[in-house]
């Protein structure tokens, strides 16, 4: 049985006017195959900024204990990440509309509005970062030039999304090998500097971190995202396909790009390759570098903001989000909000991976067997809500009081509350039909 036969929206097939299928299941024939989708996961993973948080972590620890830090919390973000996805290709629903199922049609906006407005707001971080980075590059002092090169680039990405599945894909296909191979090359370059693997190994640390506070800034880096992982593993065609996609771009791609940083940061002081680039004397590589990583990656982000618009305006298409949500971004972008709003997306970043234990929970307790079709969603589901408000609670105040991983508390004590609260209260349905 197929998953678009196991899940049905409101809308149907015949009032789709997106081929993306934001607000309705993707149907048998427009799923995709296996390297397709992971193509697009690693596309989105590998994704330069994150090597900061590999800077943050490499001079805090010795070479062994950075590779135990990183393997933690890529494997706590790896395995959040892929049952999500197998969720999204079980249903072939984006994460915003499984919300619906979840929270209620109306308690679904929270989402919406929650996974929508983190990725518009970094949308605009990743615009103003290259414009910056591109005037840092070429030695434009000329507000006018940076804020040209945000326009033209945000134009490209808004683009990119608008086509589609497709258009990420091929952006993927070409950009992502290239990334890597200049990466590893620079990793090479990079071991040159302190005598190889060995020598690396006896590079002191110079700061210090707890190793609670270090796993959360792994899981941190893509914890977010991840939730909306959904919204391009329902193209697969099978759930254990999802599942391998995410592992390998989010729990090898991410895991890799935070190593790099780490490494980058032990030899040149520096955890963003592209500045590496630059320290090197290539400029012209650190630019093709900076601007086909970010522009796969961003293009993503516009693609997650587009379709969590649909879904809060009951839209059949995301088109006019990806533009309206990009144009805001780049407003914002420059206004120079990169050099302001980093703090508050982090923050965020508490409060969504309870969103995603909430609908793994609540997968888990009623819908393992499938949404029947013509299964209408109540306005508002108070248990559920329930769970996420104390779920994201805790999840904040673990990391106010320094007491376990933030992230990896809210997830978990979101599922358990889910679970626990689906069976106390209504029990859980068999779906009519839905069975195997």
């Amino acid at each position: 049985m197929t998953a678009p036969d196991r899940a049905a929206t409101p809308a149907t097939d015949a009032g789709v006017v997106d081929p993306d299928y934001p607000v309705t299941p993707v149907p048998a024939h427009a799923r995709k195959s296996f390297f397709s989708v992971a193509v697009v996961l690693l596309g989105f993973t590998v994704f330069t900024p994150t090597m900061l948080a590999g800077a943050a972590l490499g001079p805090a620890f010795g070479f062994g204990d950075l590779l135990l830090v990183i393997l933690a919390g890529s494997a706590i973000l790896g395995t959040y990440v892929a049952v999500m996805g197998w969720i999204g290709a079980r249903t072939g629903l984006t994460t915003v509309v499984m919300s619906r199922y979840t929270l209620g049609s109306r308690g679904a906006k929270l989402a919406s509005i929650l996974l929508g407005g983190t990725q518009i707001g970094w949308y605009a971080v990743v615009v103003g970062t290259i414009g910056d980075l591109t005037a840092e590059a070429t030695g434009w002092d000329s507000y006018g030039a940076r804020a040209a090169v945000m326009v033209v680039t945000s134009a490209l990405m808004c683009a990119t999304a608008y086509w589609g599945y497709h258009g990420m894909y091929w952006v993927s296909l070409v950009s992502t090998p290239l990334i890597l191979i200049l990466a590893f090359w620079v990793l090479a370059r990079s071991l040159q500097e302190v005598g190889g693997f060995a020598g690396l190994a006896d590079v002191q640390p110079t700061t210090s971190m707890a190793i609670a506070v270090a796993i959360t800034t792994v899981v941190g880096t893509f914890v977010s995202a991840g939730t909306q992982a959904p919204n391009w593993t329902r193209f697969a065609r099978r759930g254990s396909h999802a599942v391998w996609a995410c592992v390998i771009g989010f729990l090898i791609g991410n895991g890799l790009m935070i190593f790099f940083g780490a490494v980058g940061a032990l030899t040149f002081g520096e955890g963003d390759f592209v500045l590496v680039l630059y320290q090197l004397g290539l400029v012209g590589w650190g630019l093709v570098l900076l601007f086909g990583n970010l522009w796969k990656s961003n293009a993503d982000t516009a693609y997650a903001f587009g379709v969590a618009g649909a879904e809060l305006f009951d839209r059949p298409s995301k088109a006019p989000f990806v533009i309206g949500g990009s144009v805001i971004a780049t407003v914002l972008a420059l206004t120079g909000v990169q050099n302001h709003l980093v703090d508050y997306l982090v923050l965020l970043g508490t409060f969504i991976p309870p969103l995603g234990g909430v609908i793994i929970g609540d997968f888990l307790a009623r819908w393992r067997r499938g949404i029947p079709s013509g299964t209408v969603p109540p306005a508002v589901r108070w248990p559920n809500l329930l769970a996420y408000a104390v779920a994201a609670f805790l999840a904040w105040l673990s990391g106010e009081l320094g007491i376990g991983i933030p992230p990896l508390i809210g997830i978990v004590v979101a599922v358990a509350l889910s679970v626990g609260l689906s069976r106390i209260g209504t029990g859980r349905p068999e779906p009519v039909g839905a069975g195997r």
